[in-house]
């Protein structure tokens, strides 16, 4: 069993893009568990790679997500703890292929849309890391700081999200437009 350190945060972003579509319209649901694999990879090129959506054992939707986070692939298994029309909590425990290995860190994905006016409404992509006790160990063996890993992830993990966030959101505005 994989040990989460929710105590401590490896990275954290959010970013915001205003869309032109009334907030009754946009379903971040529907449109993340029908998000079709040349459209999510349209919406952080070239760091994007594959998705999918699935569902968990026990029936709970699941997003799969491949992506170069930095020089890591990045293997997302996102669990979908709310999944609303605007709003989306995905928990990820991800496997994380790096230059020196594999591991694994926890990824809480955070996607929601407040309305602006009747005619628009702001996209909101969140993303926060937690290591794994493995992570924490993996470091340690290759003589990593914690503080030189968070500063790493934080670096590209920030600089992914902020390159996808904007292409999300109007691609969830092409969807609520075409719905």
């Amino acid at each position: 069993m994989t040990t989460i350190r929710s105590d401590l945060i490896l990275s954290q972003s959010a970013f915001s893009h205003i869309i032109d579509v009334p907030f009754e319209k946009v379903d971040i649901a529907k449109w993340l568990f029908t998000l079709p694999d040349a459209e999510y990879q349209r919406c952080a090129p070239p760091d994007h790679i594959a998705a999918g959506a699935t569902f968990t054992d026990d029936g709970r939707r699941m997003s799969i997500n491949v992506e170069m986070i930095g020089t890591g692939l990045v293997v997302q298994h996102y669990v979908g703890e709310i999944t609303e029309a605007s709003h989306c909590r995905m928990v990820s425990t991800s496997d994380v292929f790096t230059p020196n290995g594999r591991t694994k860190v926890q990824v809480i994905w955070d996607l929601s849309v407040k309305k602006i006016d009747d005619h628009r409404c702001e996209y909101t992509n969140g993303v926060v890391s937690h290591p794994t006790e493995e992570f924490l160990a993996f470091i340690r063996e290759h003589g990593i700081s914690w503080e030189k890993a968070c500063a790493d992830r934080q670096e590209s993990s920030g600089d992914h999200n902020r390159r996808e966030t904007p292409l999300f959101a109007e691609s969830i505005a092409r969807a609520a437009r075409a719905a």
